[in-house]
């Protein structure tokens, strides 16, 4: 086992010792992405150059699948941060969105390796094993062991010692530490199980409400069910994890969706449960590459051979455990991440990039598709070392090793962004609905309400959603274009995730709405409402 752990350090280190040139594709009007409908302005549909930081050498760039902000350290341990910023998640002491890569200066003490990126939060691990994290704590996190600020915009230091590495959810946080028993601990909104502890911490908001809330867990705690093991590599998806241990066996746990936690069923689960594929001859080697987009899980197992499950594709079945991605046997993944319904992977000397994308985040260029079902080389790309990858909500980043390709570099546009406080203004109050609000925007945020009311427990669109609705419709939008399906998933399958909660025989009940799935067959849809309570059946209305 600890020749395991050597092996995954060397991997680490060899990985890490070389930075290179970062490059940004996507959508830069970070205060619009998931929010505004159609086509935004100022898209980069080509992998670009960034001004601040050209030259500098980047070893590490982190963006979570439901975040609208970027972070960069450089190999001198310098952090970067830049886009939305309304809840200080960029740690620069106000709320001002940055266009710019802007350096954190109060976190110039330390040498920063590794970072983590969440919906409103960012965590960050130093050299010396400490961990510090700014932005949005209302659900605790931050791991500061306290929920008394709700926003922190300067680095606060996070109740964990020797960690080795972060990776962060929607609304959580997991640290990989090196204390034996205790090698992953977690904090933030425990709804979906996500945090591991085997509770969801649900209680009623007022005795007589039935708005349900979840305590906030601002501690981080070790998950006990692993205590025995040594996890040594971990991803999060916007409300579920991904682990990977020492013997390169495989756990998930948080919502269940879609399929996305690779167990065949959609069950939430609530403490890490064992993937059954990945064991015996296919167990993970030290090598692995992992990773979690918001309704789907990634790994590469025996012979690199790229294994993905949950929702895959927007349309079509879902993938209920893991399969083999076939388009990609046979090419060695260095490096892998997945944005929102996207995925960016390194592999020899290419980078290939799939899935559905509104802001040109696949970087196939202006002439290039908008979207790909499969696996596709980004060919400005093509050639050139990819050292490292992150996919944001609506942006994919890539560093690519400068050795040999200097001039081809040099062809590619730079992207000046606009300077800090140039027409970004700090939101008056933070829950203040912004003043663009327009009547059919809050039609459709009561009608939003009211079919949250309908489902009394909604799942994904948690409880912060609902009501911090001006911050989050960039989450709302995903939820509505992936997550409301789960819901008609979960009603016409008649899985209820309630639990034991009692709430599994009401669920049906809301069918009539969902049967029609939008098909415009609006006389179809009493006739399949009718059908479905009386069998149950899964599967799609009959055309």
């Amino acid at each position: 086992m600890a020749a395991a752990v050597e092996a995954e350090k060397k991997v680490e280190e060899k990985k890490s010792e070389k930075g290179g040139e970062l490059l940004l594709c996507g959508s830069t009007c970070w205060d619009a992405i998931g929010r505004r409908k159609g086509t935004l302005e100022g898209n980069l549909v080509s992998p670009t150059r960034l001004r601040p930081l050209v030259g500098v050498n980047i070893r590490f760039v982190a963006a979570g699948c439901a975040s609208c902000h970027c972070v960069a350290l450089d190999v001198e341990g310098r952090c970067y941060t830049w886009g939305r910023n309304e809840r200080g998640q960029l740690g620069h002491g106000d709320k001002l969105q940055r266009d710019r890569p802007t350096f954190v200066s109060e976190l110039s003490k330390h040498k920063i390796i590794r970072a983590g990126s969440g919906r409103s939060h960012t965590v960050v691990v130093s050299e010396d094993g400490q961990s510090l994290a700014f932005g949005w704590n209302k659900h605790g996190q931050l791991g500061s062991g306290s929920v008394k600020n709700e926003v922190e915009l300067s680095p606060v230091r996070c109740l964990v010692s020797e960690v080795k590495t972060v990776a962060c959810g929607a609304e959580f946080t997991v640290w990989l530490s090196s204390v034996e028993g205790a090698s992953i601990l977690t904090a933030g909104l425990p709804q979906y199980g996500q945090l591991g502890h085997g509770t969801d911490n649900e209680y009623n908001s007022k005795d007589s409400s039935v708005r349900l809330a979840y305590e906030p867990q601002p501690r981080p705690k070790a998950i006990a069910s692993l205590s025995g093991d040594t996890i040594v590599k971990v991803a999060c998806g916007t409300n579920h994890t991904v682990a990977v241990d020492s013997s390169g066996h495989v756990y998930t746990w948080g919502f269940g969706g879609y399929g996305r936690l690779g167990h065949r069923e959609q069950k939430d689960e609530w403490v890490p449960r064992r993937v059954e594929i990945f064991q015996r001859q296919n167990v993970l080697p030290p090598d692995a590459v992992i990773s979690a987009g918001s309704v789907n899980s990634s790994c590469t197992a025996g012979g690199g051979q790229l294994y993905m499950w949950g929702k895959i594709k927007i349309t079509g079945d879902d993938w209920m455990y893991p399969k083999p991605l076939m388009d990609l046997s046979g090419w060695h993944l260095n490096c892998m991440d997945s944005g929102n319904m996207h995925h960016f992977v390194g592999a020899d000397s290419s980078c290939i990039s799939w899935g559905h994308a509104q802001y040109g985040e696949l970087g196939y260029g202006p002439n290039g598709q908008k979207s790909s079902a499969v696996p596709k080389k980004v060919d400005i790309l093509e050639g050139m070392h990819v050292i490292t990858v992150a996919c944001g909500f609506g942006n994919s980043m890539v560093v690519v090793d400068r050795t040999n390709v200097g001039d081809r570099l040099d062809q590619l546009d730079i992207y000046d962004g606009k300077a800090a406080g140039e027409g970004s203004e700090e939101p008056e109050s933070l829950n203040a609905v912004p003043k663009k609000t327009t009547k059919k925007g809050a039609a459709a945020a009561a009608k939003a309400s009211e079919n949250s009311k309908k489902r009394k427990k909604s799942k994904e669109s948690s409880d912060s959603e609902s009501e911090e609705d001006y911050e989050d419709n960039d989450s709302d939008d995903s939820e509505v274009e992936v997550n409301g399906e789960a819901e008609k998933k979960r009603q016409r399958g008649g899985k209820a995730s309630g639990r034991g909660r009692g709430k599994g025989a009401k669920k049906p009940a809301t069918g009539k709405k969902d049967s029609g799935r939008g098909r415009g067959r609006p006389l179809a849809v009493e006739k399949t409402s009718q059908h479905s309570q009386g069998k149950g059946k899964r599967g799609r209305p009959r055309k």
